[in-house]
């Protein structure tokens, strides 16, 4: 099955003489082509009307890199390598005819789409004042990424001008007459979730290639001006295909131009381990699927079994702490700080467990509950448009709120303990199972702590977009966690009302119990033997029932 679109591509090659190496093409229409690295496709337009002054062609395939030149013998000012690049053509006066030359950089054939696109003497010619890259006139998008961010940048733009005459200069002036009118719409543009296949690439970059398309179906982050630097950030999510696309302005002419698109999958394709197919590390799917079968029976439990509540919340709080501390202070691996940190999630809800039994604070377990419940609370509400405002890129500001946020939570509920545990025992248990989840197929709801993680670890992710997309799949898990959510927090409030709001000092309880068995003579358990002779004897008894039985010798009749 996998090799049914190759077979469509070549049947498509051969029809239109693609057997010979040369690929006839028609403005603004999309042509798949099979490239290999030893024989060079010829891509020729013709008829192009006279008053088209610049042909972009551009070439994109999903994992292999395709060279693209002006020549047939590609040279570093004529050519580009990537697996999305693009050429501008500056159409000379009775010029009817494009050419350009296609290879693959691999062995073997690789699936790539084509179009050229025409402009106009108004219109803006993209990169057309590239003082940082290669070619001279550079309409390609620059992308580099890391499992934390995702880089794009690009070269400024330049006004349109007719056949023959001579380019506007870049450096003339800052005044409306000069490039630096331009503006610059960043679009961004999310493919299906876990859909990793190259056809479906295909048919989705042509959505973000012209300037029109690209307004209907892309997601407008941002707006550059001359004030801005002509490179963004955003959030990676690794294993989800993301089109970036840039459209470039004329306010004065009311014209418009794009960039050559970009996609990323913030993953590699070649890797044995961790590739785009399987993302979540074995320890990340055990750790974590550990986790959920705790918090589901923590969300219809949880108040309850008290000491497991008190458990699971000091796990999650001090876990979280901690692997912020050793990642901010060590340079350890990925799968020894998850240990490492499972280790002080353990110890740190055995001590909030000791601590209510041995002083009996519920303000103060019911504090660290409220904290767990406000962090995820304040983590939604920046997971939502609002996180990425331009004012929450100072860290003062974004801390400060994100802070106020999450102590709302405890600070509104301090009259109702109860209601609070109730509350956080069912939301927080039922979010552990959407991680869990995350680890086997993609969602977006896994970045609701992620983001927030990510903020805490690295400097300069203030400076990234975190938008996120939100389909079916995600929908679903929604749904889910809602259920869940509702469902747990219904069993608790409607099993709980009738009973005391918590239980009992454990401590203290003990303590008067062991007052009164030594006090009361006529109380049975007053005569039960202490703990140390209880088990000297069980274990007596354990030796016995495993020893042979002793020969009695002889054996005389009882006489009567």
């Amino acid at each position: 099955m996998r090799l049914f679109p190759y077979a469509v591509v070549l049947l498509g090659v051969l029809r239109h003489g693609g057997a010979s190496g040369l690929l006839e093409l028609s403005l603004g229409k999309f042509r798949n082509v099979l490239l290999n690295r030893t024989n060079p496709v010829e891509a020729v337009i013709r008829h192009i009307a006279s008053n088209i002054t610049v042909v972009i062609f551009q070439v994109h395939a999903q994992k292999n890199d395709v060279v693209i030149s002006f020549d047939k013998n590609p040279s570093v000012n004529s050519s580009g390598t990537g697996v999305d690049r693009g050429l501008v053509s500056i159409l000379r006066p009775q010029q009817t005819v494009c050419t350009w030359y296609l290879r693959s950089l691999d062995a073997s054939q690789v699936l790539s789409t084509a179009i050229s696109i025409p402009y106009m003497e108004k219109d803006p010619v993209p990169g057309g004042c590239n003082l940082e890259f290669d070619l001279e006139v550079d309409p390609n998008i620059y992308l580099d990424y890391t499992v934390v961010d995702t880089h794009i940048k690009f070269a400024p733009a330049n006004l349109g001008y007719t056949r023959g005459a001579n380019p506007p200069s870049c450096d003339s002036g800052t005044g409306q007459n000069s490039r630096w009118r331009l503006r610059y719409d960043v679009y961004q543009y999310f493919l299906p979730e876990n859909e990793l296949s190259e056809m479906v690439l295909m048919s989705h970059i042509r959505k973000m290639s012209e300037v029109e398309s690209i307004k209907a179906n892309g997601i407008k982050m941002l707006t550059l001006t001359n004030d801005d630097k002509t490179n963004v950030y955003f959030s990676s999510l690794p294993g989800q295909g993301v089109i970036y696309n840039v459209i470039v302005r004329d306010p004065v002419w009311n014209t418009s131009a794009a960039y050559v698109p970009v996609h990323t999958y913030a993953c590699s394709f070649a890797d044995l381990v961790d590739n785009c197919s399987t993302l979540s590390k074995l320890s990340t799917k055990v750790f974590f699927t550990a986790l959920a079968v705790l918090g589901l029976f923590t969300c219809f439990f949880g108040h309850r079994f008290w000491k497991t509540d008190l458990f699971f919340m000091g796990f999650i709080f001090s876990g979280f702490f901690f692997f912020v501390f050793i990642t901010r202070v060590t340079g350890l691996g990925y799968d020894v700080r998850l240990i490492l940190t499972a280790v002080a999630g353990i110890i740190g809800g055995f001590f909030l467990v000791a601590s209510w039994w041995r002083f009996g604070s519920v303000l103060l377990a019911m504090f660290i509950i409220g904290l767990v419940l406000g962090f995820l609370f304040s983590s939604t509400v920046f997971f939502t448009p609002l996180g990425d405002y331009r004012v929450f890129r100072d860290d003062v500001v974004f801390w400060v709120t994100f802070s106020s946020v999450a102590l709302m939570i405890p600070v509104l509920f301090v009259g109702c303990p109860r209601i609070l545990n109730i509350l956080a025992s069912g939301i927080v248990g039922s979010y552990t199972v959407i991680l869990a989840i995350a680890c086997y197929i993609y969602t977006s709801l896994a970045y609701i702590t992620l983001n927030l993680l990510r903020r805490v670890l690295n400097d300069y992710f203030n400076r990234a977009y975190t938008n996120v997309p939100f389909q079916t799949n995600d929908f679903i898990i929604l749904s889910v966690w809602t259920m869940l959510a509702l469902s747990g927090v219904t069993v608790q409030l409607r099993r709980e009302r009738s009973e005391v709001p918590f239980p009992p000092h454990p401590y203290l309880t003990w303590k008067r119990e062991r007052e009164r068995r030594s006090t009361n003579v006529l109380d049975p358990s007053h005569h039960i033997p202490p703990l140390r002779e209880r088990i000297h004897n069980k274990l007596l008894h354990i030796k016995e029932f495993f020893q042979k039985e002793q020969p009695a010798g002889e054996r005389t009749p009882l006489l009567l």
